[in-house]
């Protein structure tokens, strides 16, 4: 059988024709006109899984469908289960150069809408297993490839509960998260939770001129706008919904040794993100708003005239779309409750209107699975990564932590300026290769303490 590094060599050209195809169909979780698009990835993952030489399915749910699929099973050897995602943000940003649904090779960038978040590193994963299935490395592998995540998961725990019985494993790989940058990779342990909202206000009916009404009609955004700066603080970050923070669980003092020493550097953040100033300079600070404490965010608002000009009419109605990050032990009800008791008391025709939640996820940053990653990302990019927390969320991480009961590691591959959620998001070859050693070489770890169990 070739090397490891023959075969990574030699799969590049098979591995840009697979995320070609990968990328070209728009499986956009998000909006109902893709659910075509999203069948169809469903069914080309499941053939290519089969391609690999894997037994794959694809499960219903009442939602979007979820792709499986497992090697050859050796009842002596620990098994490990792979997650990624295979849906996709919308690709409808002005600033993107080339098609978003149409890969752009720039020699060794791949360019397209999930390229890397998450198709890109699921392959990564996909062309590792092949070769530890053929070169016989002792650990059993499946594969979860789910079509919800960009949309908080709805259905995942449906799935699972359907397919527990065929889902039982010893650990879970998940491999959707991001460096520091590309000379500091980060193992994270933690995701935040979410809770999204819209508030809306009615003050009217119809437009009225400002010239006729202004003065004695109440202007719905500008209450709005009040309301907003009395539930948060637009300079600070800092939440003032009464009891947001009781609940939040403080970061071990190794924790914010982590994080100092992570590596974090503000300028690259700036850089990588298009962000032309931060609230805080100090990384520690930054890093301790970022990964292990909560947000709110104001994502939007609509109402008014918004053409060329000015017109002069006073709205009937805004709606306000928000978000809140929670941490451990924050919960999503909960901060519901004290958001809608903090709204009644400022503008009690306000309606709060709660959308998706999701809770945090808090995991282990010692023994022996952190250390097999941390060995595994030395061997394949020759510097040891950092220990981290993720400001985003994963849905399905929390429900296979509930249901699965298994250890879950993170050895994601992404960059900052590869674009997560962002306009001309990519990916590249240098992260693509590492990432198919490193897998390798988690497997023969993980392996190699399976076979010493016995």
């Amino acid at each position: 059988m070739i090397s490891r590094k023959e075969y990574i060599d030699q799969s590049k050209q098979g591995f840009i024709s697979h995320l070609k195809r990968f990328v070209e169909i728009p499986s956009v979780s998000m909006l109902p006109e893709h659910k075509k698009d999203i069948r169809a990835a469903a069914v080309f993952a499941a053939d290519l899984l089969t391609s690999f030489g894997l037994k794959a399915d694809v499960t219903e749910t009442s939602g979007n469908p979820v792709v499986t699929a497992s090697g050859p099973f050796h009842p002596d050897w620990p098994t490990i289960t792979i997650y990624n995602h295979i849906d996709v943000q919308p690709g409808n940003e002005p600033e993107w150069k080339t098609d978003p649904f149409v890969l752009s090779v720039d020699g060794d960038t791949f360019t397209g809408r999930g390229s890397t978040d998450d198709k890109g590193p699921a392959l990564t994963a996909l062309y590792a297993a092949r070769y530890a299935i053929e070169s016989r490395i002792p650990v059993n592998l499946k594969f979860i490839w789910e079509l919800e995540e960009e949309i908080g998961s709805p259905s995942f725990e449906e799935f699972l509960l359907k397919k527990k019985k065929d889902l039982v494993t010893d650990s879970v790989l998940v491999s959707d998260t991001i460096w520091l940058n590309r000379q500091k990779p980060s193992v994270p342990y933690g995701l935040r939770g979410l809770q999204t909202y819209r508030l809306i206000l009615e003050t009217g009916e119809k437009d009225c001129h400002s010239g006729l009404c202004g003065g004695a009609a109440r202007n719905p955004i500008a209450e709005m706008a009040l309301l907003l700066s009395q539930l948060h603080d637009a300079h600070t970050g800092d939440v003032h919904i009464p009891g947001f923070y009781d609940d939040v669980r403080k970061p071990k003092k190794r924790e914010i040794v982590n994080f100092i020493e992570s590596g974090f550097d503000p300028e690259k953040f700036k850089k990588a993100h298009g962000l032309k100033s931060l609230r805080y300079p100090n990384p520690g600070m930054i890093t301790t708003r970022i990964w292990a404490l909560p947000t709110f965010e104001v994502h939007g608002i609509v109402g008014g005239y918004t053409g060329p000009g000015v017109k002069t009419a006073i709205p009937p109605r805004v709606e306000a779309k928000i978000s809140t990050r929670l941490v451990p032990d924050q919960t999503p009800d909960k901060i519901t409750r004290l958001l809608k008791k903090a709204v009644k008391e400022l503008n009690d025709e306000v309606k709060v209107i709660p959308e998706g939640g999701l809770v945090p996820y808090l995991g282990d940053f010692e023994g022996f699975y952190a250390e097999a990653a941390v060995k595994a990302i030395e061997h394949a990019f020759g510097t040891t990564p950092a220990f981290t927390r993720e400001g985003g969320s994963i849905g399905a991480v929390v429900t296979m932590q509930k249901h699965l009961k298994v250890p879950i590691n993170f050895l994601g591959l992404s960059l900052p300026e590869h674009g997560y959620h962002a306009p001309n998001e990519n990916y590249d070859w240098q992260q693509a290769s590492g990432g198919m050693s490193m897998f390798l070489k988690y497997f023969d770890i993980l392996g190699e303490a399976g076979k010493k169990k016995k």
